[in-house]
C-alpha cells in the first residue's frame, strides 16, 4: 500500500515538474515573441520615410512624394505648392484659362510658369515692371499622372525657390522654403560680420546654392553660407544674382560687369547698366552714354552700343502671350535708332535696316481689334511704315512685298483670328499666308510618291500653287498701289 502512494506520489511529482516546465518554455517564447515584434515595430518606425518641411514633420507631404523605379522623386505641383504656401493655377499667368497641361505658381515676388512634357520653367519677377521672363531648365519634364502634374525634385526646387534633401541613410526628406532658409540664417550673418542678408528677392536666391548675399549698409558681398568664407568680397556697390547662369552682375562706381561664383570676370566692370536677355543665346543687354548694345557672355561685343532702344515694349501687346520683347520668332533683335526701327539676328547681323516707324500693330479705333506684335505660328513680325503695314519673317523679309491699312487681332470665343486690311476689303492672314506658301508650325507636310505618275501631279499642283500665290501677292500689292496712286 505504502509503494503504492509513493509511486503515485512521484509520478505526480514528474507531471507537476513537465507542466511548469512547459509553462516556463511558453512564457519565454512569448517574451521573446514580444521582444521579436517591439523590435520589428521599433525597425519600422526607424525604416520609414520622414519628410520634414520647414523644420516641422509633415506626415502629409510625406503621402505626395513619389519614387520611380530609376530613383527619381516626384512631386505634384498643386499639392505640394499649398504645403510651401504657394498658389497653384491651370493655364498660363497672363493668359489665364483652364487648360490642365499648363499651370504657374505663384508667391510673393515671383511666377513660374510649367507645362506638361517640357522641362522649361518660365519665371517672372513681380517686382520688375518690364514683363520679360527669364527661363531655367529642370532635369526632366513635367509629366501627368492620373490627371495630375508632376514635377521631379530639381524641378521643385526651381519652381518653388525651395531646397529638397533625401538622406538615405536615416530615410528622411527635408524641404526648406527660401523663406526659412533667410531666416535661418540671419543671425549667422551677423556671426561673420556683416549688417545683413540683400533684400532683392534674385538676391535671396543664392541660399539655395549654398551662398549668400550680404551687405555692410552701402556695401554688397557674397560669402558661403555655411562657413561665412567670402565668394565676392564685400566691396560693391550692388550686386544681382543669376539664377539662369549662376553668375553676378556687379556694380561699382555705377559701372557694370559680370563676375562668376568661381570668382572670375566674364565682363569687365564698364558699361552703365547689363541686363540677361536669353540664357540659350548667351546674350546680354548693355547701355554706354545711353546707348544699347548686345554682347555675349564672354563680353565680345554683338551688337554695337549706338542704339536708342533695344527690344520691344511687351506690355502693349498682351495678348500676344509674348516671353520676351528682345527676341522676336526665336531669331530677331528689334533695335531703334533715329526714330526707326530695324531688326538684328542672334549673330550680330542686320537683317532689317532701320527703315520702320514702328513695330505692331496698336489698335485705335475699333473695339474688336486687338494689338498685334508677332503671329506666333508663322514666326512673322508686324512693321509698321508711313501708317501701313506688313509682315517680315525670321529672316527678315516680307512674305508679301506690300504694304496694307492694318494688321490685327481679335479674340472670340477663346480663339485668336489674325487679319488685313486693304483697299477696304478684309482678309484672313493665316489663310493667305499658307497661300503664298509660308509654313505654319501646326501644318504637317505630306509625302510625295516617287512614282512617274505622282512626280507628275505634283509638279501640276506646284503650278497651280504658286500661281495661285503670285496673284494673291499682285492683289494686295496692286490694290495698295492703287490707293498710293490715288493719294
Amino acid at each position: 500500500m505504502n509503494l503504492l502512494n509513493e509511486d503515485y506520489t512521484e509520478k505526480k511529482t514528474d507531471k507537476t515538474k513537465k507542466m511548469a516546465t512547459i509553462i516556463l518554455v511558453c512564457i519565454v517564447l512569448i517574451v521573446l515573441i514580444i521582444i521579436g515584434i517591439v523590435s520589428y515595430l521599433m525597425y519600422i518606425q526607424s525604416t520609414q520615410l520622414k519628410v520634414i518641411v520647414d523644420g516641422q514633420i509633415n506626415p502629409n507631404v510625406k503621402s505626395l512624394i513619389r519614387f520611380e523605379s530609376d530613383g527619381t522623386i516626384y512631386v505634384p505641383i498643386r499639392a505640394i505648392s499649398s504645403y510651401l504656401g504657394y498658389n497653384c493655377y491651370n493655364g498660363e499667368y497672363g493668359d489665364k484659362s483652364e487648360d490642365t497641361s499648363r499651370c504657374y505658381v505663384e508667391c510673393t515676388g515671383e511666377v513660374a510658369n510649367l507645362t506638361l512634357n517640357s522641362n522649361k520653367i518660365y519665371k517672372l519677377n513681380l517686382e520688375n515692371t518690364d514683363d520679360n521672363y527669364t527661363y531655367i531648365y529642370m532635369d526632366k519634364p513635367v509629366k501627368a499622372v492620373n490627371g495630375e502634374l508632376y514635377i521631379t525634385t530639381d524641378g521643385m526646387q526651381k519652381a518653388f525657390n525651395s531646397s529638397f534633401v533625401y538622406d538615405q541613410a536615416s530615410n528622411t526628406i527635408t524641404i526648406n522654403t527660401m523663406t526659412y532658409l533667410i531666416n535661418a540664417y540671419s543671425s549667422r550673418v551677423l556671426d561673420y560680420g556683416y549688417t545683413k542678408i540683400s533684400e532683392s528677392f534674385e538676391n535671396q536666391k543664392t541660399i539655395l546654392s549654398n551662398m549668400i548675399v550680404v551687405t555692410n549698409d552701402k556695401t554688397f558681398g557674397v560669402v558661403n553660407a555655411t562657413d561665412g568664407t567670402e565668394v565676392l568680397e564685400c566691396k560693391y556697390d550692388d550686386i544681382v544674382y543669376q539664377e539662369s547662369t549662376g553668375d553676378f552682375i556687379v556694380c561699382s562706381d555705377n559701372k557694370y560687369g559680370i563676375i562668376g561664383s568661381d570668382r572670375k570676370t566674364k565682363v569687365n566692370i564698364n558699361y552703365d547698366s547689363i541686363e540677361l536677355m536669353d540664357y540659350d543665346a548667351e546674350l546680354y543687354l548693355v547701355e554706354r552714354n545711353d546707348k544699347y548694345g548686345v554682347i555675349d557672355l564672354n563680353g565680345n561685343t554683338v551688337i554695337h552700343a549706338e542704339n536708342d532702344q533695344i527690344g520691344v515694349d511687351i506690355s502693349r501687346f498682351e495678348e500676344n502671350d509674348l516671353k520676351t520683347g528682345y527676341i522676336l520668332v526665336n531669331n530677331l533683335i528689334p533695335a531703334q535708332r533715329s526714330d526707326k526701327w530695324g531688326l538684328f539676328d542672334t549673330k550680330g547681323n542686320l537683317v532689317v535696316n532701320f527703315e520702320y516707324d514702328s513695330l505692331g500693330y496698336i489698335a485705335n479705333n475699333s473695339k474688336e481689334a486687338v494689338n498685334l506684335l508677332v503671329i506666333p505660328d508663322y514666326n512673322v513680325i508686324v512693321a509698321c511704315l508711313e501708317n501701313r503695314y506688313t509682315l517680315l519673317n525670321a529672316s527678315g523679309e516680307q512674305p508679301f512685298k506690300a504694304f496694307v491699312d492694318d494688321i490685327y487681332m481679335t479674340i472670340s470665343g477663346g480663339e485668336k483670328h489674325y487679319s488685313m486690311i486693304a483697299n477696304d476689303r478684309t482678309y484672313d492672314v493665316e489663310d493667305y499666308l499658307d497661300r503664298l506658301g509660308v509654313q505654319s508650325s501646326t501644318n504637317t507636310s505630306t509625302n510625295t510618291s516617287s512614282n512617274t505618275s505622282a512626280n507628275t501631279n505634283t509638279s501640276a499642283n506646284t503650278s497651280n500653287q504658286n500661281s495661285t500665290v503670285e496673284e494673291s501677292s499682285n492683289q494686295v500689292s496692286d490694290e495698295t498701289s492703287e490707293e498710293n496712286t490715288g493719294e
